[in-house]
């Protein structure tokens, strides 16, 4: 029970910051939303990725029978990631909208 909380204490903290910095650098205020899926990709990924292009038919089943059988508490951790990535784009939008021009 601590790891789980640990864990997703740090996911969060590390997609917060993550995240913050590269909307704060590349000015797109949502784009770690959109690119957080294709992380979670590569963190359940087990099959090499040139084979999602040589043999889509075997590689996309397994990713998706690989993501149907998370875990409750895999789970959990990469949505507190996810929450960490939305929560750095309001942080973002309120310092932009209360004058805060970061770079």
């Amino acid at each position: 029970m601590i790891q789980l909380f640990i864990s997703v204490l740090l996911f969060f903290v590390l997609f917060f910051g993550i995240s913050f910095i590269l909307n704060m650098i590349l000015r797109q205020t949502w784009l770690m939303v959109w690119v957080f899926p294709i992380i979670v990709f590569f963190i359940v990924n087990d099959v090499p990725f040139s084979t999602y292009f040589t043999e889509p038919s075997n590689a996309f089943p397994t990713l998706w029978d690989e993501i149907v059988s998370l875990h409750i508490q895999d789970m959990i951790i990469l949505i507190a990631g996810f929450i960490g990535t939305i929560v750095a784009g309001m942080v973002i939008r309120f310092l932009r909208r209360n004058g805060y021009q970061m770079f």
